[in-house]
């Protein structure tokens, strides 16, 4: 009933879903907008929008030295915000426009799909695992992910790897893909009976898509802080 279908393109071997690339892409132009034209004209004293920018830089930051208090902190700090920013504005696009062709819907929340949470989630996995390879090199990082505190978890400890990459992805599509499915069953009583289910539909079509806002904001910070932590599990020296 909630299926919006899906355009499958074959390219060199692979399978692409047309509407995850262009909401991907619609996503990505839009970040790229706003960045610019909050950081154009930047000055020592911030005002206006150099002050929404700033604040987070800020955000992102205090993020990261939770995570990772030592000096490496400093190396991810604009991998959070770029992160807290895209999975943000991923989060709201649905809310804002959905473009449908027949039964395919193009541009809707990259972040409903969990190809697409799945596709983040893989990246910080990624990223970590290296990072730790470059903190400690292969054999130091090896001992300190997977053997520390000790060498008898190390079954528990890949477990972990995969638990934790699922439950990062699934978490993020769970929230914004059932907030989603929500807003449209609130459509589809407004449109059943009429002006009966349509004057009380509104309202509460306005509430939860006010509430979807919130929990879109939520669901950024708290992938964004999971990446953290998942990264420093790799590069901080396990006691």
């Amino acid at each position: 009933m909630f299926d919006d279908g899906s355009k499958i393109v074959k390219l060199f071997g692979l399978s692409f879903n047309v509407g995850n690339c262009v909401a991907g892409l619609v996503t990505a132009i839009i970040v790229c907008a706003v960045l610019i034209w909050l950081s154009r004209n930047l000055q020592m004293k911030p005002t206006g929008k150099q002050n929404i920018l700033e604040w987070i830089v800020d955000f992102t930051n205090g993020i990261v030295k939770s995570a990772i208090p030592s000096a490496q902190g400093s190396n991810y700090g604009l991998l959070a915000f770029l992160l807290f920013v895209f999975i943000f504005v991923a989060n709201q696009l649905g809310l804002i426009i959905q473009f449908v062709i027949g039964d395919v819907t193009y541009i809707k929340s990259p972040t409903a799909s969990p190809m697409t949470t799945l596709t983040l989630a893989f990246m910080v996995l990624v990223i970590s695992h290296i990072a730790g390879v470059n903190r400690f090199g292969f054999k130091g990082y090896v001992k300190n992910t997977f053997l520390s505190p000790m060498p008898v978890l190390f079954p528990i400890k890949i477990l972990e790897q995969f638990t934790n990459f699922i439950t990062l992805a699934l978490r993020l599509y769970g929230n914004i893909y059932a907030g989603e499915v929500l807003l449209k069953l609130v459509f589809q009583m407004a449109q059943s009976h009429g002006i009966l289910t349509f004057i009380p539909a509104m309202p509460l079509e306005m509430i939860w898509q006010g509430f979807s806002v919130f929990i879109g904001a939520i669901q950024a910070y708290v992938f964004v802080t999971l990446a953290m932590v998942y990264i420093s599990q790799k590069v901080e020296k396990e006691a």
